[in-house]
């Protein structure tokens, strides 16, 4: 097959702009790339570094101007250190996103992220959150430490097996309460742990019930993009979401009913319950329903009735803590 010469292409390219030579590839700007690695950061997913003002809230200081910054500062650390992870995560992953019908548009997984920016990238926001972890408080740089090597961990091996993939993002969420917890210097409640890790471990499950539905859609088991799935079945995890969303409303009824916290609140806090237990529900239908979301986590922040219950229940937590307890 003959070749057109260079000027024919010159000129064809000339007359319809749509049309790209090899020769003269596009290049990205540097806005673009920024743009691209921003993404490829999932700033959306900050969200879930939300349970580090858990402590906060409950030690009773969000009148303290010095630990609602220090608390944000962490806030912001934590992000940075799972933007990290997340980069490095997507660049180890890249082959197998390539063939996920939502994750192959993902910066990286599309091209529009070089490797090598990623990577460096990511070293970057590790190196500056540890040592901005350090700089507030040594417990806090360790806890991050800890969470970075945890995902590296997952990253290389654990998420490659069932139900201990699910059990380290678990431990994620619990780090980010002790991160909160360190950045103030409250001592950590045994109650919130056993709260988080189980309510955690629901929204793992639930994450992965949606991939497998995702990929029933699609008609295939997924396991190309995430091996884990193949030890997953709907029947399990359905019994685990079950349990641990139950496990998560006893420990958390347990918490508002024990002797120090009704020393402090009385039996008020109590009546919270109803809040956590429609957010756990509403959870459930949405990984049920909204199969073409890219993750439960989008499903649900922008969910309006799942925000509406989170912002009561918030709202009416800080009332007792802040208001009606000091008043007995």
């Amino acid at each position: 097959m003959m070749r057109a010469p260079a000027g024919e292409l010159e000129a064809e390219a000339k007359s319809n702009p749509s049309i790209v030579t090899a020769a003269d590839p596009p290049r990205a700007s540097f806005g673009s790339r920024l743009g691209h690695l921003i993404a490829g950061m999932r700033p959306r997913q900050w969200a879930k570094n939300s349970f580090l003002f858990a402590p906060l809230i409950f030690a009773h200081e969000l009148e303290n101007p010095r630990l609602i910054l220090l608390t944000v500062a962490a806030f912001f650390l934590f992000s940075l250190t799972a933007s990290a992870v997340y980069l490095g995560n997507d660049v180890l992953d890249v082959e197998n996103d390539r063939r996920h019908p939502v994750k192959r548009h993902r910066p990286i997984a599309s091209g529009n992220l070089p490797l090598r920016v990623a990577s460096i990238a990511a070293a970057i926001l590790a190196a500056v959150a540890l040592a901005g972890g350090a700089a507030i408080s040594w417990r806090l740089g360790g806890v991050l430490l800890v969470y970075l090597l945890m995902n590296v961990a997952y990253s290389f091996r654990l998420k490659r097996i069932a139900f201990v993939d699910v059990g380290v993002i678990a431990m994620g969420f619990v780090l980010r309460v002790l991160a909160g917890a360190f950045a103030i210097g409250a001592p950590p409640s045994l109650w919130i742990f056993v709260c988080t890790f189980c309510l955690a471990l629901y929204l793992g499950f639930g994450k992965r019930k949606h991939e497998i539905l995702v990929a029933q859609g699609a008609g295939h088991d997924g396991t190309a993009a995430r091996k884990a799935l193949g030890g997953y079945t709907l029947p399990r995890l359905d019994f685990a979401l079950g349990a641990t969303g139950l496990l998560a409303m006893v420990g958390y009824l347990v918490y508002t009913l024990s002797p120090s916290t009704t020393e402090r609140f009385g039996y008020l806090l109590a009546f919270t319950v109803p809040f956590p237990a429609f957010g756990i529900w509403r959870f459930n239908r949405l990984i049920t329903r909204a199969t073409r979301a890219s993750s439960p986590t989008e499903a649900i922040i922008t969910d309006p009735p799942f925000l509406l219950s989170g912002l009561l229940g918030l709202c009416a937590v800080v009332t007792i803590v802040y208001f009606m307890a000091n008043g007995r």
